[in-house]
């Protein structure tokens, strides 16, 4: 579904990315790990349009993306919700919803795309006629996940959906994150909680400096010492 060859990465005349190479096929959920500045949140956003490479390639579906507007690869499939949540402050969770879905044009959001979100969330449901900037961190992560669905995504980028989020919340969120994967939407996610991720994902990679350093089965990866003792402690 998705494949990343080579993909090189600058800001300025900074390289972050050296060649980065992954692929995500249809129906997977794929989780991405690594330290604090590794080149994981920059995978994602030039995966979405919002950076371009300066070498490789990004093929979704069979299509060429690098060099394509973000809009553009909106509209082919592929949604971001994106690490902080960026939702719309001064809007209702409704209108942050609709907003989500303004992809499609004139179309819009139809009823049973808004009814599929609250489904997901009960809680954005019961706040629908509130300001995103005044819910918890939690219910903003809510808002943000629920508004990269309502374009309606084949592939969805997920970037730190736990971050920030007490225990109990980070347990709902994966739950969703699981009934959407399930629903057949395939996931690559980025994630700070790598013994969760590693037991829901299918594959995983691993990033050290912008690069691929370690690739493999989750299931591999979670029993691998050096994973351990890197990322869930011992």
């Amino acid at each position: 579904m998705l494949t990343l060859e080579g993909v090189t990465v600058a800001y300025g005349a900074v390289e972050v990315l050296h060649g980065v190479s992954l692929r995500v096929e249809e129906g997977e959920m794929v989780c991405l790990l690594g330290a604090n500045g590794a080149g994981k949140s920059t995978t994602v956003r030039t995966i979405s349009g919002l950076l371009r490479p300066t070498a490789g390639a990004i093929t979704f579906l069979g299509e060429r993306l690098e060099g394509r507007p973000a809009h553009a690869i909106l509209t082919r499939g592929i949604a971001q919700c994106p690490e902080g949540r960026r939702i719309f402050p001064e809007m209702t969770v409704r209108e942050n919803l609709e907003m989500g879905a303004y992809v499609r044009g004139a179309a819009g959001a139809r009823p049973d795309d808004l009814e599929r979100a609250f489904h997901h969330f009960p809680r954005l449901k019961e706040r629908a006629g509130q300001l995103g900037g005044t819910l918890s961190g939690g219910e903003q992560q809510m808002l943000a996940i629920a508004r990269a669905l309502m374009s309606g995504p084949k592939l969805l980028l997920l970037d730190e959906p736990s971050l920030g989020l007490a225990p109990t919340m980070v347990s709902t969120v994966f739950k969703v994150i699981r009934e959407i994967r399930r629903q057949g939407v395939t996931v690559l996610m980025v994630e700070q909680n790598a013994a969760l991720a590693l037991q829901m994902a299918d594959r995983a990679y691993v990033m050290e400096s912008g690069r691929i350093a370690l690739g493999g089965p989750a299931r591999d990866l979670l029993h691998n010492a050096d994973i351990r003792r890197a990322y869930l402690g011992g």
